[in-house]
């Protein structure tokens, strides 16, 4: 009735289909607004664990119905959202990473003594604004999802409040991610001006239409910077050291993989779709000097989180590397990359919380001496996590080096790929020195080690897992990868004739995984 009466609004109107490509997103925002208003209502002791039990149960829920977008591939939203292989891989990357980190925070809220309401309301939100970042194919709605992510972010920062250094992370973190995410807003103003659209499938037709004007290759490089700090890239990594140190733990392990992973999944829409010309020497200046710089400077740390700060550094330019390779070998070597960094770096982090106990005083490499003989369980698990970041083999770290650096020699990128390798060697050195301690060193102060929960456990067990299946099994998520790559490849190289790339259907998605 209303379509026959009124024929152009309820064009303007979003079909029902539209609203499933987003149902993870929904389905967060609605949990996040749950335990909002379900806070006020319980007493601090007892809305610990139910709030957690909420959040978990969203996370869970938008793992689920990220499973029902993937039914429904297509464009959504009048060409701002895309749901394809590639999408459905980090959402679901996405939902995991946040379930791992509410279960990590069961016994850190309890320790630390800190408010249960905002603080997985903001996880949630934060995975909002990540989730649709991966899906968006629309330049001011990248924009939109990228604030949804870093607000987040930066109070989640803050949360330890009796602690300065939290504060001053927390300030440092918000100061420099609202520049860095005013260039990628600037650029994304240029990109405009030189071709018209903010849409990334009419801006590649754009820029293929004739020759590429300067203004473009500005905008590109612009929006790289607002990415590269999201990512902690060099020279846009000056905030991660402090900020990692300051905020806590379990938002650490948050903050090092899934924004990450977020800001990949753009990059390699905007690097392997629009393809400006002369990116690469860009993609690998970054690369190298980011594996270099951040392996270099964490050989001189003494505080865990720190080494894994510039540790989180030296990972941004591996993957990184996968970016200056051929697109298809690249996308798909980047994609399983940020799945393995994701379950190694997550599971150590959540040692560390767990390790820190209250006010987060047992952070240094003293700390963990005599570990393996004190706790050797916590020890163990994150020896494992530890060798996986090595890149030893029978490890998900192994193979997500090992095809990274096969798609550069493939390109002939053999420079990059031996300043890679070289700085693996080096990065080993600082993961042993943690063993080693651990393993080797009598503790000279008594530190308390408390037997590990349930839900940690839990959390531990599914990185752990993760970890070793995609050392000893990663066929199926790798090719899963890489066939959301040629998807996206075939998305981004119209055949001479075709229909344009934003009006050309898109092929049935697989179940994830």
């Amino acid at each position: 009735m209303t379509a026959a009466l009124f024929p152009l609004y309820s064009q303007a109107l979003p079909q029902s289909g539209d609203y499933v490509r987003i149902l993870p997103e929904i389905v967060l925002s609605v949990f996040g607004m749950v335990v909002m208003a379900m806070e006020p209502l319980l007493d601090e002791r007892t809305g610990q664990k139910v709030l957690g039990l909420i959040a978990l149960v969203g996370a869970l829920a938008g793992t689920g119905a990220t499973w029902f977008m993937a039914q429904a591939p297509g464009l959504a939203f009048w060409n701002m959202v895309q749901v394809d292989g590639f999408s459905v891989f980090f959402h679901v990357l996405v939902m995991a990473i946040a379930a791992i980190v509410i279960l990590s925070s069961y016994e850190y809220m309890a320790v630390q003594r800190i408010r249960a309401g905002e603080y997985y309301a903001l996880i949630l939100f934060g995975a909002v604004g990540m989730a649709l970042m991966s899906s968006a194919v629309e330049l001011v709605l990248i924009f939109i999802a990228l604030e949804i992510s870093s607000i987040s972010s930066y109070v989640l920062t803050g949360f330890r409040q009796h602690e300065a250094a939290s504060a001053e992370a927390s300030l440092k973190y918000f100061l420099l991610g609202s520049f860095a995410t005013a260039f990628f807003l600037y650029g994304v103003a240029l990109m405009f001006g030189a071709t018209g659209s903010t849409n990334i499938d009419e801006i590649t037709a754009a820029l293929r239409a004739g020759p590429i004007p300067l203004l473009a290759f500005v905008a590109v490089a612009f929006m790289f910077v607002g990415l590269g700090f999201k990512v902690a890239a060099v020279p846009f990594h000056v905030w991660t050291p402090d900020v990692y140190e300051g905020a806590p733990a379990p938002i650490v392990g948050l903050m090092s993989t899934a924004p990450k992973a977020a800001a990949f999944a753009v990059l390699l829409r905007i690097v392997f779709v629009i393809n400006v010309p002369g990116r690469l020497w860009l993609i690998w200046i970054s690369a190298a000097l980011s594996m270099t710089l951040g392996n270099v400077s964490a050989l001189v740390q003494n505080n865990v989180k720190r080494l894994l700060a510039y540790s989180s550094i030296a990972h941004a330019g591996y993957l990184l590397v996968a970016f200056a390779a051929a697109p298809e070998m690249g996308t798909s070597a980047a994609m399983f990359y940020t799945a393995c960094y994701a379950a190694m770096n997550l599971g150590a982090f959540a040692v560390v919380s767990h390790f820190a106990n209250a006010g987060e005083r047992y952070v240094t490499l003293e700390d963990y001496e005599g570990l393996g003989r004190s706790s050797p369980l916590l020890a163990a698990t994150l020896t494992i996590f530890l060798l996986s970041l090595i890149g030893i083999p029978m490890t998900g770290g192994f193979f997500a080096k090992f095809y990274v650096f096969s798609a550069a020699v493939k390109a002939h990128l053999i420079w990059l790929t031996i300043i890679g390798v070289l700085n693996s060697g080096v990065g080993a050195y600082y993961y042993l020195r943690i063993i080693v301690v651990m393993y080797m060193r009598e503790s000279r102060k008594a530190v308390p080690v408390s037997r590990i929960p349930f839900p940690l456990g839990v959390a531990l067990a599914a990185c752990i897992a993760a970890t070793i299946y995609l050392g000893i099994f990663p066929g199926r998520v790798l090719q899963y990868a890489q066939d959301s790559a040629q998807q996206l490849v075939r998305q981004s190289l119209p055949l001479p004739g075709a229909a344009s790339p934003s009006s050309a259907p898109v092929s049935a998605v697989r179940e994830p995984f």
